[in-house]
């Protein structure tokens, strides 16, 4: 299904589901535009062994794409071998989500947030960021009850979304034909209170300014503020 004309500075619809699964409350379907994503957090009373007896504990992030979420199909990985975008993407999840929580606090529990991209149209690895915290944080919930965002191993909230120049203009969350014709890709990924984890850059045969770079970073800011407030009204269940 085409997605409806955006203005350049608008979001794709984001849909938030929590407790997608029953059996495990800290699952989100998120949902941006036609990108769908199943975010799980798993929680283990232990550390890996390398981590064991430091009083600290861990979070991880691996990142799929399942064989119908995009056409053609995508081949599952076999035998351990994971590609190297796969691999790219997962290492983002976990940096951006290990930014924004004290592990010391966390004490010697691991955390392991799944995401798998159902249906892919762009953006899979901003979704998963976005929605990956969404369920980091009520696992965290579950690991130590009455912790919440600032009070608690979690400092601030993560999200990201992309930004690009399509045609010489910027435009803010690039679904997949927009970030097909992007001649400038740009992944963001912001805390809640405005402070930059990651950016991820680049011209696509092309160049860009001084002024188109700050106007990307500018969408960029006002797509994660709007992303952060919807993160807080799904942990808060509104």
């Amino acid at each position: 299904m085409p997605n409806p004309p955006r203005r350049s500075d608008q979001l794709r619809d984001v849909q938030i589901q929590s407790g997608y699964i029953p059996s495990n409350p800290a699952s989100v379907l998120y949902q941006s535009g036609n990108t769908i994503v199943l975010c799980t957090a798993s929680l283990d009373r232990s550390v890996p062994a390398w981590m064991a007896g430091k009083g600290k504990g861990w979070v991880t992030a691996e990142y799929n794409m399942l064989p119908g979420s995009t056409s053609p199909r995508k081949p599952r990985d076999r035998g351990g071998k994971i590609d190297g975008r796969t691999t790219e993407i997962q290492r983002l999840i976990g940096r951006s989500l290990r930014a924004i929580i004290d592990l010391n606090l966390l004490g010697e529990n691991s955390i392991t947030v799944d995401c798998d991209v159902l249906q892919a149209d762009g953006g899979t690895r901003t979704a998963a960021i976005t929605g990956g915290f969404i369920a980091l944080a009520k696992a965290v919930e579950i690991a130590i009850p009455g912790s919440r965002i600032g009070d608690g191993p979690i400092r601030d909230s993560v999200a990201a979304i992309s930004v690009g120049v399509v045609d010489d203009i910027v435009r803010l969350d690039l679904d997949y034909p927009l970030d097909v014709a992007a001649d400038v890709d740009m992944n963001v990924v912001m805390t809640g209170n405005g402070k930059y984890v990651e950016i991820q850059g680049t011209g696509e045969e092309a160049t860009f300014d001084d002024t188109q770079l700050a106007e990307l970073l500018r969408l960029a800011r006002l797509g994660i503020a709007t992303l952060t407030q919807k993160q807080r009204d799904a942990l808060a269940g509104t």
